[in-house]
Parts: C-alpha cells; sequence; structure tokens
C-alpha cells in the first residue's frame, strides 16, 4: 500500500527531492509552502497524488488545519517530515531579539505544532513516522551560527524526548542530520545579522574551514530518505553526507576527555 506524506517547506531543497522520491514510485504527498507557485509543477505532473498546501509553519493554528486538512484528503498520515526551516549566520554578540524569536519560530515551534496536529491522527492509527530535519549543527556548534545552532539543539532534545513518549504507540520518530549539501540554505533563503568589525577574522576562519566540507547533491537523498521510511526500526538520528561522521566523532571524544580530566571536580559537587 502506498504511503501518505505530509512534507512542509516543499519549495525547494530536501523537501522537494523527498516529495518528488516519494511521488514517483506512487506515494501520496501533501506538500506545503508559502508561495503556492513554487508547486505548480508537482500539482500538474501529480494531481491524483500530490495535494498543495499553502503553510507559514510559524502560524500554529494554520499547522493544525493544514494536516488536518492532509489527512482527510488521502484518509491517512503514515509520514510527517518537519522539513521547513532556515540557517541564521551571526555572532552572537550581532543577534538582535527578532532574529533569535525568527529562527526559533521557525526552527523550533514551526516542527513542534506540526508534530503535536499530526500525533492525534498517528496515534489513533496505531503507526507513523515523524522526520525532523535536524543538521550535523544540531549535535556540534560553529562559530557565526549560534542562532540556528541553539534551534537545531532544541528540535534535537525535543525530539528524543518525544521518541520515548510516542514508541509504545507504534509511532517512529528520526532526526535527520546533514552535512553540506548545495541546497540554498546558505543562500538566498538563509538571513544574517549585521555584522561587528571585531569579529571579521573568526568569521573569515570560519569560512575557510566551511570551504574544505565536501558538498553533497541532494538528489542524492532521495534514495536515504525511502531507506529510513521503509525501515522496520528506523533510527533515532542518521547522518547525511560523509563528512558529519568525522565532524561528529572529533567533538564527542574531545567532550569526553573534558569530562573525564574535570571527574574529580565533578564528585567533589556530590558533596560526598
Amino acid at each position: 500500500m502506498s504511503k501518505v506524506w505530509f512534507i512542509t517547506g516543499v519549495s525547494r531543497g530536501f523537501g522537494r527531492e523527498w516529495a518528488i522520491a516519494a511521488l514517483e514510485r506512487g506515494d501520496r504527498v501533501a506538500g506545503t509552502a508559502r508561495e503556492m507557485s513554487t508547486l505548480d509543477d508537482l500539482t500538474a505532473d501529480y494531481p491524483d497524488t500530490f495535494l498543495p498546501l499553502h503553510l507559514d509553519v510559524t502560524d500554529r493554528d494554520a499547522d493544525f488545519a493544514a494536516v488536518q486538512q492532509a489527512a482527510a484528503h488521502f484518509g491517512r498520515l503514515d509520514i510527517v517530515v518537519n522539513n521547513a526551516g532556515y540557517g541564521h549566520f551571526g555572532m552572537i554578540e550581532e543577534l538582535t531579539e527578532q532574529e533569535i524569536r525568527a529562527q526559533f519560530e521557525t526552527n523550533v515551534f514551526g516542527a513542534l505544532w506540526v508534530t503535536q496536529a499530526a500525533l492525534p491522527i498517528l496515534r489513533a492509527q496505531g503507526s507513523g513516522h515523524i522526520l525532523q530535519v535536524s543538521s550535523i549543527g544540531g549535535i556540534s556548534a560553529f562559530p557565526n551560527l549560534g542562532a540556528y545552532h541553539a534551534s537545531k539543539w532544541a528540535l534535537e532534545g525535543m525530539s528524543q524526548s518525544l521518541a520515548q513518549e510516542v514508541a509504545g504507540f507504534g509511532i517512529h520518530v528520526t532526526l535527520i542530520e546533514p552535512g553540506g549539501f548545495s541546497t540554498d540554505w546558505s543562500g538566498s533563503s538563509a538571513v544574517r545579522s549585521t555584522a561587528i568589525p571585531a569579529y571579521a577574522d573568526a568569521r573569515a576562519a570560519r569560512e575557510r574551514i566551511r570551504g574544505e566540507r565536501r558538498i553533497g547533491e541532494p538528489t542524492g537523498t532521495r534514495a536515504a530518505i525511502l531507506h529510513i521510511v521503509d525501515a522496520e526500526q528506523p533510527p533515532l538520528r542518521i547522518f547525511f553526507g560523509v563528512d558529519p561522521l568525522g565532524i561528529a566523532t572529533a567533538d564527542y571524544e574531545s567532550r569526553l576527555a573534558l569530562w573525564r580530566e574535570w571527574e574529580p571536580v565533578s564528585k567533589l559537587a556530590q558533596g560526598e
């Protein structure tokens, strides 16, 4: 039986690639975008299996309405993909209140509202799979991306709790953690804070490191995402790309070494 997907942010990037992957194999997809014209080609190519939905994920009421509309249209939901999000470049000192709040409204609260809207449907079915698009930046952190990291680390913690809460209902949760891909994440869809000149050297150093990373093609993720949603026991976390595992390994080994070095002080704090 074909699966029913609900995917946010289908106008471009991973959301579009995964919608195409699902549609090409005969699944049904409700795809959202803020600009409906970006969905015209999918609507024309898959008139019976693609449902275009206008949605700004920061609107909680609209999120609930869109999920309900998709479930009513297709009769069920099998896979919910919280893909809508964007990158924010700015040193911590450079962030405005509006910028950090906007980053969380989309990357954290948007995913939360869609998840909350879908859960009653999935619980009633006794099955379902929620995919949260995180990042290597959801488990590690780099300069000039503090707002983005904060939002993805929040999504990671929320989703790990969620996975334990809903396992008994037959619902799976997977965090997708991509490395660098040639999406528009750092392009026109990104937001950049007004730069403080004092951070020019730190910003340049970070850009040099970013330039050394291997960039993946988004189309390659089509087969990977289908592999995950078809697995009987999908992973809680999975990297997309070749660089993230090395980054994570170095980061976590460093953390463990530091925690062990300071373990006497940790024990001192116990008061025993």
